[in-house]
C-alpha cells in the first residue's frame, strides 16, 4: 500500500474533511528541489504512518495550487482537520519534518472565535 497519495481538485473536498494531520507535498516535474525533497517526504511518510501524506503536480493541479497560495515549489502545508495550519516553501529533511509533525499534533487548536 502506497503511504502518499496523489491530491486533485476533484478530491480536496474529501481531504479537507478528514480529521487528523494532513501534508501536501507540492511540487512538479521539472523542479530539482522538489526530486530532492520528495526522498524527505517519502522517508517522513513511512516514520509517521498515523498522517495522511500526499502530492499535488502544480502543473496538473494548477488551480488547486492556487487554492491553497503556492507560489513557490517545493512547498510543504500540513492541514489540521483540512484546515491549513503550517507551511514551508523549501527542501525539509525528514527528520525536521516529523519534529514539526509531532509538534503539531500534540497542539491544542486555537477556538476559531479565540484569535
Amino acid at each position: 500500500m502506497d503511504t502518499i497519495g496523489t491530491l486533485t481538485d476533484h478530491d480536496l473536498a474529501d481531504a479537507l474533511e478528514r480529521p487528523g494531520l494532513t501534508v501536501i507535498d507540492f511540487w512538479a516535474q521539472w523542479c530539482g528541489p522538489c526530486r530532492a525533497m520528495a526522498l524527505q517526504f517519502e522517508r517522513a511518510a513511512r516514520m509517521r504512518p498515523q498522517h495522511r501524506f500526499a502530492k499535488v503536480n502544480v502543473d496538473q493541479e494548477s488551480v488547486l495550487a492556487a487554492r491553497f497560495g503556492i507560489s513557490s515549489i517545493p512547498t510543504l502545508m500540513v492541514l489540521r482537520d483540512g484546515a491549513p495550519v503550517a507551511a514551508e516553501s523549501a527542501v525539509i529533511g525528514a527528520t525536521q519534518l516529523v519534529e514539526a509533525l509531532d509538534r503539531i499534533a500534540t497542539a491544542t487548536p486555537v477556538a476559531a472565535g479565540a484569535r
